[in-house]
């Protein structure tokens, strides 16, 4: 079925160019070059044959490029990340990471399979077919994340089994349903069980003791929740992989440094997990994550090693990762090593980026189906009507710079039975609109300490279902905010005095945009101006606090189109009290 990807080394060309009987296609010459398998730097050239490394020391080419007192490295490595998080287009996000030195990334189209399902996932491996970047896929394993809310699919093991013929496709995303494998839930066990010698990456924040073990004994390799030292060194103590991770959400990596040692050093990688547009502009991809460690007095070439061959040896990849004979031309250039900007990115011998520009187009199309996910229903104010049999309500209430959010108790205003919202003492009505089907669900609550003092704001990139979320101090600049993201198939809206303040379309599953990353950072700036405006604090970033506010995962109190989650008991809870 799937034939992309089954690339076969020209063997002749490779040992004629490596023994010297015919010139190689490239020669980077005089290079510094990191070897590693000694993680040392050494003088040579790196002899380039069809799309591979013939060889490295002293070589005549075709082309020739002097690179004296440059530095020479593999191309970087994400080990996790999902592409949806950057806002764009997978063709965007790879001009985006390419340009900084990434070629390989272990994806999970996580997002888009719970909005597309099977349609989201083969959008994902198509679009990515010819980009200069090596984009592995691991299948998602939690669609949807959890059995209270409604996402656009149900993915089962059977519907799963179709892709891992794809060549491209390594294991099993991550299992975020810890519980399930713990209690040896069919469904999970199914998933584990299709890609039984194969990789299955864990998402178990938290988890310790026996019940680590058994989430480790059912088949997880790798974990990269993990938030101080501890936690990872006893991961890695019973053999499972660490990635160290620096996301725009969650940033870890510097807390789980004192966890590298020279032992557990081959078991950690670098991942992003969720970069947003604004950080992959302004700081970079895996580049970022390499000048930090180091910044932080990691070892060169440990970082340099977590950074390119440990991913490719932990998803089994054996010609990825190392600048030496038969692996991938998949080469960086730096002038230095402080601000780990590459000058030269080849992607398999083929220059593909130069001093922060891309050096390629785009070739894919994008269907109809991915563009069409719009699907709400009744768009009414009647669904914003809060039942109050009590003047105390459950008001989620955030905590600043945080994911987690604390349940609480407190006296709402009151107008007839339903609770109002009441901006002068910051507490806004939040709702989360199904958007797959048509349902007309709708769950709604309350939210303190956002800041929000007038107006609305709705988006499609809610996680993990995707569903529509929307903050407001106003029912009707809610209902606008809705609608309008109806109206651009999906993305981010501000309203305010019953007007559309501003908006940003995404119009692939509502949650990317075919546009380039510069122009989506920019817009999305303007975004956060509005929204400061109307008085959100500072110390919260409007549009990813809002996306994290419906993922039922996180303690202590979320909202689905279900309605109001406590998660500690993991149950939905009716706001009036």
């Amino acid at each position: 079925m799937y034939l992309e990807g089954l690339n076969i080394k020209p063997l002749q060309q490779l040992v004629d160019a490596a023994i010297g009987r015919r010139k190689a296609d490239l020669i980077l010459k005089n290079a510094t070059i990191f070897n590693v398998f000694t993680g040392e730097f050494f003088k040579g050239d790196v002899a380039v044959a069809g799309g591979y490394i013939a060889g490295v020391g002293r070589y005549e080419g075709v082309r020739e490029i002097d690179v004296s007192g440059k530095y020479v490295t593999p191309g970087f490595f994400d080990a996790h990340v999902h592409i949806e998080s950057a806002m764009v287009s997978p063709f965007q996000f790879a001009r985006a990471v390419v340009a900084n030195g990434t070629t390989s990334v272990a994806a999970d189209p996580h997002e888009i399979a719970n909005v597309l399902g099977i349609e989201g996932i083969r959008y994902m491996l198509t679009a990515t077919e010819r980009l200069p970047l090596n984009t592995y896929v691991m299948l998602p394993s939690c669609v949807p994340s959890t059995e209270l809310e409604h996402s656009g699919a149900k993915l089962s093991a059977q519907e799963l089994e179709q892709f891992l013929c794809h060549p491209r496709v390594l294991g099993l995303g991550e299992v975020m349903d810890y519980p399930g494998v713990l209690t040896c839930k069919r469904e999970v066990l199914e998933k584990l069980q299709l890609v039984s010698g194969r990789r299955i990456d864990g998402h178990a924040p938290g988890l310790s003791g026996k019940e680590l073990t058994a989430y480790i004994v059912a088949g997880v390799n790798s974990d990269h929740e993990c938030v101080t030292p501890e936690e990872a060194t006893e991961r890695l103590a019973q053999g499972m992989h660490i990635m160290l991770r620096e996301g725009s959400a969650v940033k870890n990596l510097r807390q789980l440094l004192p966890a590298v040692t020279a032992r557990t050093m081959p078991l950690c990688m670098l991942a992003t997990d969720d970069r947003h547009p604004e950080d992959l502009q302004n700081e970079g991809h895996i580049n970022h994550l390499v000048r930090l460690a180091i910044e932080a007095g990691t070892d060169l070439s440990w970082t340099l090693t977590m950074a390119t061959k440990n991913a490719a040896d932990y998803f089994g990849i054996p010609d990825v990762g190392a600048i030496a004979p038969g692996y991938k031309a998949d080469i960086l250039v730096f002038d230095n090593l402080k601000d780990w900007c590459p000058i030269m990115v080849f992607k398999d011998g083929q220059l593909v980026a130069e001093n922060g520009q891309v050096l390629f187009e785009e070739v894919q199309q994008v269907s109809q189906t991915v563009k069409n996910s719009m699907h709400l229903g009744e768009i009414t104010a009647e669904k914003l009507r809060i039942s109050a049999m009590s003047s105390t309500a459950r008001v989620i209430d955030l905590v600043p710079r945080q994911l987690v959010t604390r349940l609480v108790e407190t006296q709402v205003a009151r107008v007839g039975e339903e609770f109002v919202a009441e901006p002068e003492r910051d507490i806004l009505k939040l709702a989360v609109w199904e958007r797959h089907h048509a349902t007309g669900h709708v769950g709604v609550g309350l939210l303190r300490g956002l800041g929000l003092s007038r107006g609305a704001i709705a988006s499609t990139v809610a996680h993990d279902a995707h569903n529509v979320i929307v903050v407001g101090a106003c029912d009707e600049d809610m209902i606008l905010a809705v609608r309008e993201l109806e109206r651009i198939g999906g993305g981010i809206a501000i309203t305010g005095q019953n007007k559309v303040l501003g908006s940003l379309a995404l119009p692939l599953a509502g949650l990317m945009s075919q546009q380039d990353i510069g122009w989506v950072s920019l817009e999305l700036a303007k975004l956060h101006d509005l929204a400061r405006q109307l008085g959100v604090k500072e110390e919260y970033d409007p549009f990813m606090t809002l996306a994290f506010l419906s993922l039922p995962v996180i303690p202590e109190a979320k909202l689905t189109d279900a309605g109001l989650v406590d998660v500690i008991r993991f149950q939905l809870v009716p706001v009036s009290v």
